[in-house]
């Protein structure tokens, strides 16, 4: 199953519209959906690392107005969709201390923690409850996610094809892992910050 899920998403980074799937998947991790565009992007990107920058800005371009609605989930929802997508991912206990730090270091919690595997749905609904600057919202968050998003997609356009016989030979060993940062940062979100 994890071979033909690879094997569609490489035929699909030819295909004319990959790029409208690649910002669909980065807008909706953006304010509610649970799975990083590194899912697609990275295969994507192997596929064709002519593309890297492309998929690489429009991941960046797609994450911000995704972030843009979980902001406003945040400011105008957060007490009905706002806390349940919170509670959904288990972080209900410590939003108001978030809400606190917020106030005091908003700027670097955005620019962490966009750069993490921390879900960065609970930075955009956080951001708009706690009231956060929209104007530095959104120049922190394509800093954020762009950075971190053009990183992936250089690494991967210098060492595109040596890298993709190494994912397509080491498969299983590599969406576990994958699987475990993601894991590992709902952890991280959930239990350290």
């Amino acid at each position: 199953m994890l071979r033909r899920l690879y094997d569609w998403t490489i035929a699909l980074s030819s295909h004319r519209h990959a790029h409208w799937a690649l910002a669909a998947v980065s807008f909706a991790e953006s304010s509610f959906f649970p799975v990083p565009p590194d899912v697609m992007l990275v295969p994507m990107t192997v596929a064709r690392p002519d593309k890297a920058w492309f998929y690489a800005g429009v991941c960046t371009v797609a994450s911000v107005l995704g972030g843009l609605l979980g902001y406003a989930i945040g400011a105008l929802l957060y007490d009905s969709l706002g806390h349940w997508l919170i509670s959904l991912y288990g972080y209900e206990h410590g939003i108001e201390e978030f809400r606190r730090l917020y106030a005091e270091y908003g700027a670097w919690i955005i620019l962490i923690k966009g750069l993490t595997p921390i879900p960065f749905k609970i930075v955009t609904i956080a951001s708009g409850f706690a009231g956060y600057s929209l104007f530095w919202f959104v120049i922190l968050s394509t800093i954020t996610r762009g950075a971190r998003f053009f990183i992936v997609a250089g690494i991967l356009n210098r060492y595109g094809e040596p890298l993709k016989l190494f994912i397509e030979n080491n498969l299983g060993l590599m969406a576990a892992g994958f699987g475990a940062l993601i894991v590992a940062g709902f952890v991280v979100a959930r239990y350290v910050v």
